[in-house]
C-alpha cells in the first residue's frame, strides 16, 4: 500500500496525500500513538536483546521477523513466546521469571541501538500540533523503557505525555489506558482517535470508545489489517491530517 488512508466502510476511496491539511474533524481532539510498530521500528534492538538473552540461556537464536512476530504484549509474554520458539516447549514459571529479568537488563543496554522512527512520523506529529489536535502515546511497553526510548529517538518533546502498562490490569486490549488519556486531555473517547498497528490496539479502542486507525506497516502478529475491522488503514503518519477530516465507522459525518 502506498501512502493514503481507507476508510474501511468506504474501501473504494482513497486520500491522495495531504496537501492543503484540512482542519481536523470537529469529532477528533486528540490523537494517541502506540509505540513499537507504530512510532518506532523497535524490532532489530528487541530481536538482539532476545537473541543476547537466548545465547546466555543455552538456547537457539531466533530471526529477527519470528521476534518481531511477538511483540505488541509487553515483555512477559514477548520472552514466553521467544522461548517457546527457540526452545520448542513452553518454560515454566521460574526459568520463565529468571529469562524475563534477564532480556530486561540486555534490553537496557540497547533500546535505540539499530532502532528507528518511522518515516512520516515526525511530519505527522509536527502537522497535529500546528493544527492544535493534542498527541500522547499509549503503550504496552513499561515505563522503564517507554520514556528512555521516546527520549533517544527525539519524540518525547512532540508528544504530551506517554501511559504505560506497568501493571498487568492495563495491558492493552484493555480499555483502561485509552479512557484514562481522554479523561487528562479532557476528551470524550469518541474524540480521541487511536492510532496502532495490531489487533490489540484495535480492540483497545473498540472497549474504550474511541475511532481507531492501523498503519500498513509495523508488527500485525500474523493478523491481515483487514479482516480486524479498523476504521481506517494508513501508510504514513504524515496522512493523519487528512485523516482526521475524514468520515469513519467510529465516528460519521453527514
Amino acid at each position: 500500500m502506498t501512502g493514503g488512508a481507507v476508510p474501511q466502510d468506504r474501501s473504494a476511496q482513497r486520500t491522495s496525500g495531504i496537501s492543503g491539511m484540512p482542519a481536523p474533524s470537529a469529532h477528533i481532539r486528540a490523537v494517541a500513538f502506540d509505540l513499537d510498530g507504530t512510532l518506532v521500528d523497535s524490532a532489530p534492538d528487541l530481536a538482539a536483546s532476545a537473541n543476547a538473552m537466548l545465547e546466555a540461556l543455552g538456547h537457539a537464536r531466533l530471526p529477527e521477523g519470528r521476534v518481531a512476530a511477538l511483540i505488541g504484549n509487553g515483555v512477559d509474554r514477548l520472552v514466553e513466546g521467544v522461548l517457546a520458539a527457540s526452545a520448542g516447549r513452553a518454560a515454566e514459571a521460574k526459568p520463565l521469571a529468571a529469562a524475563a529479568a534477564l532480556f530486561r537488563r540486555c534490553y537496557a543496554e540497547r533500546l535505540f541501538d539499530r532502532s528507528r522512527v518511522y518515516p512520516g512520523v515526525v511530519e505527522g506529529l509536527e502537522a497535529l500540533a500546528a493544527m492544535g489536535v493534542a498527541r500522547c502515546c499509549i503503550t504496552n511497553k513499561a515505563s522503564a523503557f517507554t520514556l528512555p526510548l521516546l527520549d533517544a529517538a527525539g519524540l518525547s518533546g512532540r508528544l504530551a505525555f506517554a501511559l504505560c502498562a506497568d501493571r498487568q490490569e492495563e495491558r492493552k486490549p484493555a480499555p483502561d489506558m485509552l479512557l484514562a488519556a481522554c479523561l487528562r486531555l479532557g476528551v470524550a473517547p469518541g474524540e480521541l482517535l487511536y492510532v496502532g498497528d495490531s489487533r490489540v490496539d484495535i480492540g483497545a479502542a473498540r472497549a474504550a470508545g474511541c475511532p481507531v486507525a492501523v498503519v500498513d506497516y509495523g508488527y500485525h502478529q500474523g493478523f491481515p489489517l483487514a479482516t480486524l475491522d479498523p476504521d481506517w488503514i494508513i501508510g504514513s503518519l504524515a496522512d493523519l491530517p487528512m485523516l482526521t477530516s475524514m468520515p469513519s465507522i467510529a465516528n460519521p459525518q453527514t
